[in-house]
């Protein structure tokens, strides 16, 4: 079901996505992204003798991030994190639920490295928690921070993973906050500092660098609408977290490419959700170029054509030095994309940029979050990039969905409408490929039930369960139906 919000606890992007649902899933029965019903207790995976065959070498993997899965959350010197803080500020998170155990990762990560093994994973987005590393935001690297991830690289390896560091996934050290966070232009240099120190310990053997993970998610709700993590409001706020965030992917990728890893590959990876008018209103072109711009071009444009969208100029110019735009138009190996939905937009005077979310098309389904269920939308993202972007290499490094799931009399946790979700995306992606598009592999959000954000762990997007009593693991039919594709490297249609 569609989370309901509590009193003084704002969900930032989960709320605002789920806003305009039409319709939520009844009971225990689930919708799949073929319209068809799965009845809990008969649940199969999909049966069809067709399938489609993705080219060799696609990687397949899963994504997770540091705060939601690791715990541990003051274990071997880490510090707190502004995800520590708003989640223990009361009424800011569903049932002031914490991240401080988590899935208890940092504990349980060789369980949860033989679980992606087991499945026949080849790669594995992980993000690196900047207070375990520095636990004041800047100077000299906490040892045994590092060690964990030490540990972690090793262990993925020996089960012929490829790891996927992650630098940055909105775990920002509180100490940094309380220097301004990511609205203080210092904060560029801070990260570049802090990317050389993760990539000098684990740079021998991780191959794959994400800069940032989804950085106009960070400045919208972080810091323009508020509800998320440092929970901040404004205009001027949001610009500068965009504008900081930027450059500071731009001077990482400087800093990493100057110090000559052998084999490296660098990127970074951005939400990117294609912007439609609402239904039911009259179709409004500039409230819908406006949010596209908002979400959207304000990382995609800077990073691949050294500029920003005209109609973002008035925010983005006072904030704007010399060379700026020249260190943010870095080139990158890959571009990481996360899709969910479309996003419906409509004119609302009272919104920060003018805009508001409405109506997705009639007859759309949607997951438990309330998020409209488009695979379309993802085969038009990707056609998108091949078009006005140069067609770069390509991950889809989140897709994945909420669905509720449970344990059949035989013992087997199932939960068919995530399958379904999935599937309908994959076959999307085969679909941008045969039409050109540059994908080169997939990264399913999530491995793990997890802590997600603001709805606490009230929303399951995990392959695998997590008791949060005793932590113990449970895979679920989709992570069996995943591990079949990733060792065969075809999708069922």
């Amino acid at each position: 079901m569609i989370a309901k919000e509590c009193p003084g606890v704002t969900l930032g992007r989960r709320r605002f996505l789920g806003a305009a649902a039409a319709t939520a899933l009844v009971g225990a029965d689930l919708v799949g992204g073929t319209g068809t019903l799965i009845a809990p207790a008969t649940a199969q995976q999909p049966v069809s003798p067709r399938s489609v065959r993705f080219p060799d070498g696609f990687v397949w993997g899963a994504s997770t991030s540091s705060y939601q899965i690791e715990g541990a959350a003051t274990a071997d010197g880490r510090g707190s994190s502004i995800w520590d803080t708003l989640s223990h500020t009361p009424g800011k998170v569903l049932n002031d639920d914490t991240g401080d155990i988590a899935a208890d990762h940092y504990n349980r990560y060789l369980e949860d490295v033989a679980l992606m093994a087991d499945a026949g994973l080849s790669a594995y987005r992980f993000s690196v928690a900047w207070p375990r590393i520095q636990p004041s935001g800047t100077g000299p690297a906490n040892a045994k921070g590092l060690d964990f991830y030490d540990r972690l690289v090793d262990a993925l390896l020996r089960r012929g993973i490829e790891p996927w560091p992650c630098l940055y996934h909105w775990d920002l050290p509180q100490a940094l906050q309380d220097r301004g966070g990511w609205t203080n232009r210092d904060i560029a240099s801070w990260f570049a500092d802090y990317a050389l120190i993760v990539a000098g310990r684990i740079g021998d053997r991780a191959k794959n660098w994400v800069m940032l993970n989804e950085p106009s998610v960070v400045a919208i709700f972080g810091h323009g609408l508020g509800g998320h993590a440092p929970d901040l409001r404004g205009r001027e706020n949001y610009a500068a977290a965009i504008h900081h965030q930027n450059l500071a992917q731009g001077r990482a990728l400087s800093a990493l490419r100057a110090a000559g890893g052998k084999d490296w590959k660098l990127g970074t990876v951005l939400s990117v959700q294609p912007v439609k008018p609402a239904t039911g209103q009259p179709p409004n072109e500039e409230a819908v170029a406006k949010w596209d711009a908002v979400w959207n071009r304000v990382c995609l444009d800077p990073l691949f054509k050294g500029e920003y969208p005209e109609n973002m100029g008035v925010d983005f110019q006072p904030l704007i030095k010399a060379g700026d735009m020249e260190m943010i138009h870095q080139p990158i190996d890959f571009l990481g994309l996360n899709y969910y939905s479309r996003m419906h937009q409509t004119a609302d005077p009272a919104g920060l940029f003018g805009t508001g979310f409405g109506a997705s098309p009639e007859g759309t389904k949607h997951t438990d979050m309330g998020w409209p269920v488009e695979p379309d939308g993802l085969y038009e993202q990707l056609i998108e990039f091949r078009d006005r972007y140069g067609n770069p290499p390509v991950y889809v490094t989140e897709n994945g969905a909420s669905y509720a799931d449970w344990v059949s009399p035989s013992g087997k946790a199932e939960d068919g409408g995530r399958i379904f979700y999935i599937r309908d995306h994959l076959l999307a992606c085969h679909r941008a490929i045969q039409d050109g598009a540059n994908l080169r592999g997939y990264f399913v959000w999530t491995l793990l039930d997890n802590f997600e954000w603001g709805f606490g762990y009230t929303q399951h997007f995990g392959l695998v369960q997590v008791d949060r009593e005793t932590m113990e693991r449970r895979p679920k039919a989709s992570y069996y139906w995943y591990g079949d594709i990733a060792k065969s490297n075809t999708v069922p249609m």
